[in-house]
């Protein structure tokens, strides 16, 4: 299975998830530092590299994800599937608090998701705060 990403894949999924983290939705435009094409079903599990298996991620979501697909529900603590950012709607799974500062998962896999990925650490909540009161958070797709 090849890990090569076409330029032209690049794009269409850099235009798919506007720049964003298709998990915590941070923009990579306000930190810096560019996302990472990540596989949703990781390579060591079968997954191929085509457009429809691909997602953008910030570093840290990219490294708490690693090759698993399952995490566990705070709420039910039974393993639940990851968020499948090609597959689910953002907005069915997960919603913010305080004005786009927190993440909130709404399901059992968005609680999942939030919780695995540490997407409420206080470095990422305190920047998200500094965003919003700049009008660059949330992302306009992330409110839908």
């Amino acid at each position: 299975m090849s890990r090569y990403i076409s330029v032209a894949l690049q794009a269409l999924v850099r235009s798919r998830f506007s720049n964003c983290c298709s998990y915590c939705q941070t923009d990579e435009r306000l930190t810096a530092m560019r996302c990472e094409f990540e596989h949703i079903v990781p390579r060591s599990l079968g997954g191929e590299t085509i457009f429809q298996n691909l997602c953008l991620a910030c570093s840290c979501c990219n490294r708490l994800k690693g090759g698993r697909v399952e995490f566990v529900d705070p709420v039910s603590e039974e393993m639940v599937p990851v968020f499948h950012s090609q597959q689910q709607i953002w907005t069915k799974h997960f919603g913010w608090e305080q004005d786009g500062a927190i993440v909130v998962g709404k399901t059992a896999i968005g609680r999942a998701t939030v919780a695995a990925f540490q997407m409420n650490r206080e470095a990422l909540v305190s920047m998200r705060e500094m965003w919003v009161i700049f009008g660059k958070h949330p992302p306009e797709g992330s409110l839908k």
